[in-house]
């Protein structure tokens, strides 16, 4: 799986999702209703928490949509999405809040394609976002490092939107833009699985615009996350790029902006 020795990775064929169970995160409270206008709620494991991409999307949502408030946490724990839904924490979390999107990332999938993982725990979250009144977010991970499966990992999220209308962040075509385009520039942690804070930067960038419309080229220099100006303008380009090629909400058209 994802998370494991990156080695062993490719040596097998393992599955995806950025590392599952067992790992731990510490989610903040969620806000009572009514606390802020923009509530996101983040399903994932350490893709996600690391270097806080939900503090990130938030960041830029806020700057997105001026004199909106915003809010966002993560659900507790580190699970592929098949555990996460049929954990109970995660599920009452879900229901006993107002959330506007529900971000999904750590679909399990093969890194050689010769597996296939259920995805009915993925399309399951879905469908109770969607009927707790959130729009739901597909999170594409990026590839591994040196590994050509961008489309891959997209078409997998794209085939649980097409069961449920759910919006889906075309992270992974990002990233292959800036790995062409600025090779010199780290996305990669030394594993070749996990992000920089620039890697997590662009993911954010991707998903801000996802849920927002707006895009990444719009948003000023973001202070905070360890990510240079010079950096961020780039990570902007490419972002915006992304989204104007592969748009996000082409599986969940009916969903206001």
């Amino acid at each position: 799986m994802r998370g494991f020795l990156l080695a062993a990775l490719l040596a097998v064929a393992a599955c995806g999702g950025g590392g599952g169970g067992g790992g731990a995160t510490t989610a903040v409270e969620p806000p009572p209703a009514g606390i802020a206008d923009i509530t996101l709620l983040f399903m994932g494991n350490s893709h996600t928490a690391n270097h806080n991409l939900p503090g990130m999307v938030a960041a830029m949502v806020r700057s997105a949509r001026p004199g909106r408030t915003v809010f966002a946490t993560e659900a507790p724990g580190w699970m592929f999405l098949e555990e996460r839904s049929r954990d109970a924490a995660t599920l009452e979390m879900l229901d006993r809040r107002r959330w506007t999107h529900v971000v999904l990332q750590a679909q399990k999938y093969s890194t050689s394609g010769a597996f296939h993982y259920p995805i009915d725990g993925a399309v399951l979250l879905a469908q109770r976002a969607r009927a707790a009144g959130a729009v739901p977010v597909m999170f594409p991970e990026w590839p591994l490092r040196g590994v050509n499966e961008t489309q891959r990992i997209y078409d997998l999220h794209v085939s649980i939107a097409q069961i449920t209308p759910a919006c889906v962040a075309p992270v992974g075509q990002a990233w292959d833009i800036v790995l062409a385009r600025h090779p010199a520039m780290a996305l990669y942690d030394t594993d070749g699985n996990h992000s920089t804070a620039a890697g997590s930067f662009l993911a954010a960038l991707v998903l801000s615009a996802t849920m927002t419309g707006a895009s990444p080229e719009t948003l000023p220099f973001i202070a905070g996350f360890g990510v240079e100006a010079d950096d961020q303008a780039r990570l902007r380009t490419a972002a915006a790029e992304a989204v104007a090629a592969t748009p996000p909400r082409r599986y969940c058209p009916a969903d206001p902006l």
